[in-house]
């Protein structure tokens, strides 16, 4: 992921004012309203709305999607790849790949994102990257939100990442990627995600995102998926970037032109 922008804000419809109740009178009122006949059927009419949206479906869909991916994606042996690493660009079959769940954590590991972090901060604005970017089809992406090579503190390595829950509301940003130089289109995404994934050394962790480091997750997230962010856009964003990605693919047929690529 190269850049984004926000583009829209909701304004608050009315000022906020503090509650003349305390905290815990207010808890009480809402557990009495939750347990009364109509606080009940409240809760289930809500549910049965929720279950008709299309965000409900969509966010069922991603679960799915994480989980069963997650366990049936194939398991990666030692680490291989060719210094120095670099991009590469749409339509590389390799990032449509299935990617492998690492199981050995070990300083190739280490070394393997140390050099990722190095292509992202010398990208075009970088402030994340996945493997599969770099040509290593496995389970492994890096990132810093503030694209600061220096804000050592603000950088993270997720490896073996799942999507635990998704919240929030959904929001228009303009995105870029490093596999797509120069191109810059708006996507929609969720704001809120929680994550399950593995550090460097192997040890379990959970850990909630908002905002700008949510969505360069779920950007790099998609790349473990196989998917790209044009897949993502809706149809007046797609036709916008159509030109650019024919020249990429058409790029990619005169350097390999027995490749079989899949065209937006």
């Amino acid at each position: 992921m190269a850049t984004t922008r926000c583009l829209c804000k909701a304004p608050l419809s009315s000022p906020l004012r503090p509650h003349q109740a305390s905290p815990k009178q207010l808890s009480q009122q809402l557990a009495r309203f939750h347990q009364s006949p109509r606080g009940l059927a409240r809760q289930r009419q809500l549910l049965v709305q929720a279950r008709k949206s299309p965000l409900f479906k969509e966010l069922a869909e991603r679960k799915k999607e994480s989980q069963s991916s997650a366990s049936a994606a194939p398991v990666a042996g030692k680490l291989e790849w060719q210094s120095p690493l670099s991009i590469i660009r749409y339509p590389d079959p390799r990032l449509r790949a299935v990617n492998a769940r690492i199981q050995r954590f070990d300083s190739q590991l280490k070394h393997l994102s140390d050099e990722m972090f190095e292509v992202m901060y010398n990208g075009d604005d970088g402030v994340g990257l996945a493997a599969p970017q770099v040509g290593v089809n496995i389970r492994l992406m890096v990132f810093n939100p503030s694209g600061d090579r220096r804000a050592v503190n603000e950088q993270m390595v997720l490896v073996n990442p799942e999507i635990m829950e998704e919240s929030g509301p959904r929001r228009d940003f303009e995105e870029g990627c490093l596999s797509f130089p120069q191109m810059f289109a708006v996507v929609e995404r969720i704001t809120r995600v929680k994550v399950k994934f593995q550090d460097l050394q192997g040890r379990t962790a959970t850990m909630e995102l908002d905002e700008f480091p949510a969505r360069i997750f779920l950007h790099e997230f998609d790349h473990l998926q196989g998917t790209l962010f044009h897949d993502r856009m809706r149809p007046r964003e797609l036709r916008q970037v159509k030109s650019q990605l024919v020249a990429l693919e058409d790029a990619y047929l005169r350097q390999h032109p027995n490749a079989r690529i899949q065209r937006a």
